[in-house]
């Protein structure tokens, strides 16, 4: 049986609290959204939620101070975000009890990397594991075999290409900036341009012809994404 973990996200911006609820529900966590400091103690209390994504600038009861309640009640991570990068806000969170910290603005990626990690620790959290293939009718992707296959035909990528393709595949509609795809295929930056990855992407495109450009999207000003197939 899986569980279902409960994140409670307090934050008062409403894009960022719809954008964060997106992602998060997208892996299937239960998201309870609430706009203020005191809304969010209220339902802290009413929901018990097994993580709390905690904003440091609210009105009323700032996150800070309410980051100190929950601590009193609960032993469930906080991560605590904030537009602010001063070390002593970082360090006054981590004093009073939060477990994590993230500086706006962040991407999805990381902050469900951050979440991950944090429910792994407290609840021996593990990801859903992997389907047998990604894709659709026309493009397979075998993560177990490193086989792609378009209309049933196997195509010859480089170990390279592969991994690209299986991280966009693995996350369809989410875009990848060519940083974050630097950082999840290569793991490093030094000596590697994004324009590395830009190549990479291109030769990939052509090597998925007639999909390729409609399956890996550009995405203006967020990077690549893969559509899926209807």
């Amino acid at each position: 049986m899986t569980t279902t973990f409960c994140i409670l996200l307090i934050e008062d911006d409403p894009q960022t609290a719809q954008m964060v609820r997106f992602y998060l529900e997208r892996e299937d966590f239960k998201v309870i959204v609430a706009k203020d400091g005191l809304s969010g103690e209220e339902a802290f209390r009413q929901h018990s939620p097994q993580l709390v994504l905690l904003d440091i600038m609210l009105p009323g009861i700032d996150g800070l101070e309410l980051c100190r309640r929950i601590r009193r009640e609960s032993a469930a991570p906080i991560l605590m975000l904030t537009a602010r990068a001063e070390d002593t806000d970082k360090a006054i969170g981590l004093g009073i009890g939060a477990d994590d910290y993230l500086t706006k603005p962040f991407s999805p990626i990381e902050l469900i990397a951050r979440i991950k990690a944090l429910l792994r620790r407290a609840y021996q959290y593990n990801d859903p594991p992997e389907p047998a293939f990604l894709g659709g009718p026309r493009l397979r992707l075998d993560p177990g075999r490193h086989i792609v296959t378009l209309d049933k035909k196997p195509i010859d990528l480089t170990p390279l290409e592969f991994d690209i393709l299986h991280v966009l595949m693995a996350n369809p509609g989410w875009a990848f900036t060519r940083a974050h795809l630097l950082e999840k295929v290569w793991g490093y930056h030094d000596g590697v341009g994004e324009e590395t990855v830009t190549a990479h992407v291109s030769n990939l495109r052509r090597k998925l012809e007639p999909v390729g450009a409609a399956l890996i999207r550009t995405v203006s000003g967020a990077g690549y994404a893969y559509q899926e197939e209807v």
